[in-house]
């Protein structure tokens, strides 16, 4: 009989996910992670730790498999939170989700799980494996989830062949109202569980506050820049075809006398492309949304309205140690393009777009301009519904 464990997070996903192994002959054991101690900078009764830790229990318990949690704090804080406070510190903006996935789910805790004689691991992800044979070598694929409201394919963008060779997803044929029944029908706690907001296993955090550990605050200036400003309006014309992509990649320069002063910010490590909320400017008409921001001299650029010319670009820049292919059997040679669907985020409509390798790295120009890509995010791009590469936006 073959050994799963599953990383039991007090959802429901995770819940139905142990309880489907379980039906189809799996010898199934129950972990629970625990990355997280600091309490003071999550919102209060907002997804805590020990609750979701009770809930996993209960669901074992229900279920008659084996339960145990483990603490994987000192991991996460090295992994994600340092990486968080760097990233945020350069002015990017990170996605713990996707690191969470790569570096502790599916390395620390499937070493864990590996030891403890696992074949596999599996988590509830909305998303679906299958393999193919190229060559004679197995090559495995990761595709979306059936339920398109759901899939959660992008979280998985990095994990690697080895990954997934041991990885299991068991809901990916499912869509969320299905899921909900069947843990209704076996009467487990967490069936009409609300599904959890914020970090990876941490909860909902109040980011300021957390960021604020690290990165102290420091007063600077808002700027608004025009929607009808030259820097829109008088864009070079580059008849090189790869000058003028590596040009929209670069996207536009800024400088304080593009602007007016609105308001002041604690500072702009703070605030990321495309965020509304938290400016607290008000008596401008239409709202501000941040166009670009500047780390080095510590200043917020923004624009009227979420048409603003600024927030928009056809084309992205990931450098070429943060390339990753999943299937690496397509990856690009310099001087090589492929045209694929892609994403910037989580719950984006795929769009349209074309690799295009260059020695020092990829750029993925799109057919439509994309509103707010952000240096330090991943873009993830797909053959169909096989998600088969990703890197980290690096402008």
């Amino acid at each position: 009989m073959k050994r799963v464990v599953v990383g039991l997070s007090g959802g429901v996903d995770s819940s139905v996910a142990a309880y489907l192994l379980q039906q189809q002959g799996y010898e199934v054991i129950g972990l629970f992670m625990k990355n997280w101690h600091d309490d003071s900078v999550t919102i209060s009764n907002e997804c805590p730790w020990l609750e979701d830790s009770n809930d996993a229990l209960l669901v074992a318990e229900k279920l008659g498999i084996p339960f145990q949690t483990v603490d994987l704090s000192e991991q996460y804080k090295a992994r994600i939170v340092d990486y968080m406070f760097a990233e945020y510190e350069k002015g990017r903006t990170p996605n713990p989700d996707v690191l969470c996935n790569r570096e502790i789910k599916f390395d620390v805790f499937m070493k864990i799980a590996l030891e403890l004689g696992a074949d596999y691991v599996a988590t509830g992800h909305y998303c679906r494996k299958s393999e193919t044979d190229i060559d004679g070598k197995k090559i495995y694929q990761l595709l979306a989830g059936i339920d398109k409201n759901k899939d959660q394919s992008y979280f998985l963008c990095q994990l690697s062949q080895e990954q997934l060779s041991k990885a299991l997803f068991p809901i990916g044929e499912l869509t969320k109202p299905e899921v909900r029944e069947i843990a209704a029908k076996m009467y487990l706690v967490t069936a009409e569980k609300k599904d959890s907001q914020g970090l990876c296993f941490i909860g909902k955090v109040r980011l300021p506050e957390f960021l604020q550990q690290q990165l102290q605050p420091k007063e600077g200036l808002i700027y608004e820049v025009d929607r009808n400003h030259p820097v829109y309006t008088n864009r070079e014309v580059f008849p090189d075809a790869a000058e003028a992509l590596i040009r929209e990649a670069e996207g536009f320069s800024y400088a304080p006398d593009m602007g007016k002063v609105v308001g002041k910010h604690q500072g702009a490590h703070y605030f990321t492309n495309g965020q509304r909320k938290g400016l607290n400017v008000g008596g401008t008409g239409e709202p501000l949304f941040i166009i670009a921001t500047d780390v080095q001299t510590n200043t917020i650029y923004t624009g009227k309205g979420n048409a603003h010319p600024g927030l928009f670009r056809k084309a992205l820049y990931v450098r070429e140690d943060e390339i990753h292919w999943v299937r690496e059997d397509l990856a690009l040679a310099p001087g090589e393009t492929m045209p694929v669907m892609a994403r910037i985020r989580y719950r984006q409509p795929l769009q349209q777009a074309v690799l295009h390798k260059f020695a020092d790295g990829l750029y993925v120009s799109f057919e439509q301009p994309q509103s707010a890509i952000t240096a330090g995010q991943f873009v993830a791009w797909y053959a169909d519904d096989e998600l088969i590469g990703s890197g980290v936006i690096s402008k």
